[in-house]
């Protein structure tokens, strides 16, 4: 990763589903992050469920947080359920935090 991405995943990690005790990034929320010309991020994010009750506001605040790192030029989250969302997507380090490892 580049200097860029790397700070924009920094930023992820400062986002805590508010169900979970852990970030997006580490629960594996974040599908896919691209830089595109411009630096012009855009990100492909699920939830942990279709009914999640942050569903309007957290993808707004994953925009927001990365529009706001140094170099970003806008930030735009797409919400997607393919493929969904299962505990296995969380880093060894999320599971060992929830008690799955």
């Amino acid at each position: 990763m580049n200097d860029l991405e790397d700070r924009i995943v920094e930023m992820m990690k400062t986002i805590y589903d508010p169900e979970i005790p852990v970030d997006i990034f580490e629960l594996g929320l974040i599908y896919e992050v691209k830089v595109e010309e411009g630096n012009h991020v855009f990100i492909d994010m699920t939830l942990t469920s279709p009914n999640c009750p942050v569903a309007e506001s957290l993808p707004k605040e994953v925009e927001d947080k990365v529009a706001s790192v140094e170099g970003v030029a806008s930030a735009k989250v797409s919400i997607v359920f393919d493929p969904p969302w299962d505990k296995d997507m969380m880093s060894e380090e999320a599971k060992l935090e929830l008690g799955f490892l």
